[in-house]
């Protein structure tokens, strides 16, 4: 349980996704949890991802904050609706559906021509366009450093999607958030991953109080598990500044295509 959280941790700084997507398989898969125990385990850990990595890069100045809190407001909201809901949908047709939308978002980063770096800046139509539904200052104060927010209506809904995903999966919304900022928004890959970071530790806590309450932690579980993944966080963010943005898009890529085959195999067994 050290190791394995620590690599998914690791890996879950590196990308912002919090590591739920690594360590649910493994609970269930390598140490017979029941979906419901991995998941609130998983959402323990995803809050030790954040508080180890977050900080290191709000000390870069890497992270977007003011984006990452107005998301996190809507994120935070869909987690607790996601965990209220958790114990009465069936398991194999959230399965199936969250599958559909890994297989999705792989594809359509896989597909994306260029990295959006901060030399990035939207088309005059899309500023237009955007300033006419959201107001141009509002942007203005949620953008960073060499780039432009914009389509904040579509970040919202997708943010408060990635909410009540982290609350049925454990995977802290990361996975869903990343390409969101990225893709439609206009924020940087690297830029969007350490905002994640941000982010997934208050999603999962709203949620995990849902799993505590009704006694789906198990702490000598949770414990060396989280444990190993504040390790691996701590070591992920200290070196992601290092790892070439394109390799960080064709893992995250493939990380996503591997949680999609998981979920489809425990949607039809």
């Amino acid at each position: 349980m050290l190791g394995g959280g620590a690599a998914a941790g690791a890996f879950g700084s590196l990308l912002g996704l919090g590591g739920g997507i690594l360590l649910v398989p493994l609970l269930t898969l390598g140490f017979g949890l029941s979906l419901p125990q991995a998941v609130g385990v998983s959402l323990v850990s995803v809050i030790m991802t954040s508080s180890a990595s977050a900080g290191v890069y709000l000390e870069r100045h890497v992270a977007n904050l003011r984006l990452g809190m107005t998301l996190e407001l809507f994120t935070a909201m869909g987690a607790l609706v996601g965990g209220s809901i958790a114990f009465l949908l069936d398991e194999r047709l959230l399965s199936a559906l969250f599958a559909a939308l890994l297989i999705y978002v792989a594809v359509t980063m896989a597909r994306a021509k260029s990295e959006r770096t901060s030399h990035d800046t939207p088309t005059v139509a899309d500023v237009e366009a955007t300033e006419g539904r959201t107001g141009s200052s509002t942007l203005e104060r949620l953008s960073g450093e060499g780039y432009r927010v914009r389509n904040l209506g579509r970040g919202i809904v997708g943010s408060s999607a990635a909410g009540v995903a982290s609350a049925l999966f454990g995977i802290g919304g990361g996975i869903i958030k990343v390409p969101l900022m990225n893709l439609s928004m206009g924020v940087p890959l690297r830029v969007a991953t350490a905002t994640s970071n941000l982010m997934i530790g208050i999603t999962a806590a709203a949620s995990a109080v849902i799993y505590l309450i009704r006694g789906e932690i198990d702490p000598y579980i949770a414990g060396p598990t989280g444990l190993g993944v504040f390790v691996g966080a701590t070591i992920g963010s200290r070196v992601a500044h290092r790892i070439d943005v394109r390799y960080l898009r064709l893992l995250f890529v493939a990380v996503l295509l591997y949680t999609a085959v998981q979920m489809l195999l425990r949607a039809f067994r």
